[in-house]
């Protein structure tokens, strides 16, 4: 989760060099290229069924393809900081479309989870209004940042469902495909007319790690965790990808941190807090935050 922080708050210094759309097809093309060997279905594995196929293609044309898009364009039209009050609003959004969707049950100690989120996004839009340019949010960037949150949600709950048939690293290296081709088109337009030789080497090793730590390395560490961790102990740890975001911002970037964006980011974190901090007694039903 803090590595999750940190490529979306480093992300700031991608977005100023190369254009959204050739980053995004960038970065699957090299993530492609890394989980070549994870295509290939297993011997355990069943063959995939049209359902999986749609769900893989929802996937990734949600969790890959616009959250991209919608984050990227976010970041750039905000700041790192924002992006990480924004972020925090993801168990929230998440929660509400699993109570939606796939009928589980909120719990009181979610419903005011997903008010502290609300609050902390509110004060967030609150924000543009002080402090200098480097830390406005325009009324545009602020739509991306929450459209990359619903975008995320909606990830994690086709996400449920495909667990079940596909395993974690296939599902990975299927929906980068999908990705890949989907920004295709988009990449290669804005491809023809960029200078590639003006890209410094640092910002092309900055390119490889946001490639492979988007889209390979933390879907490692995270299922590496889970055998160890129980699930909703581990959710509990998403508190770190709003606070790494942020802290990039602040402490790399040098974005200004203001006492709205603090008082913000802490109604943020107690939502993320609220909603994935496990209960201390054991429930044979288990709900959303329990």
């Amino acid at each position: 989760m803090a590595l999750v922080g940190s490529y979306v708050g480093l992300s700031k210094l991608l977005v100023a060099v190369l254009p959204v759309f050739l980053l995004a097809w960038l970065r699957f093309g090299i993530a492609a290229v890394a989980m070549l060997h994870w295509v290939k279905r297993t011997p355990a594995e069943a063959p995939l069924s049209r359902h999986d196929r749609w769900l893989l293609f929802w996937e990734s044309f949600l969790g890959n393809f616009l959250f991209s898009i919608c984050m990227l364009y976010g970041v750039l039209l905000s700041s790192a900081v924002a992006a990480g009050v924004a972020m925090a609003g993801i168990p929230a959004a998440v929660a509400l479309l699993s109570w939606l969707f796939l009928r589980e049950r909120i719990t009181p100690r979610v419903w005011l989870a997903i008010a502290c989120a609300a609050s902390g996004i509110a004060m967030l839009a609150l924000a543009k209004s002080q402090g200098d340019a480097t830390s406005a949010v325009s009324p545009l960037g602020f739509a991306l940042l929450m459209g990359a949150v619903l975008c995320e949600a909606c990830y994690v709950v086709i996400g449920k469902r495909l667990t079940g048939n596909v395993s974690p690293r296939r599902i990975s290296a299927l929906i980068n495909l999908w990705g890949l081709a989907l920004v295709t088109p988009l990449g290669l337009w804005q491809a023809l007319s960029f200078d590639f030789t003006a890209v410094r080497p640092a910002t092309w090793a900055l390119l490889v790690f946001y490639a492979l730590a988007a889209s390979m390395v933390t879907v490692w560490l995270w299922m590496k965790g889970l055998q160890q961790v129980p699930a909703p102990r581990a959710g509990v740890f998403s508190v770190m990808l709003p606070v790494s975001a942020a802290a990039i911002g602040v402490v790399v970037l040098g974005e200004p941190f203001t006492a709205l964006h603090g008082v913000a980011f802490a109604m943020a974190l107690a939502g993320v807090l609220l909603a994935t901090w496990p209960s201390t007694r054991p429930s044979a039903q288990p709900s959303i935050g329990a």
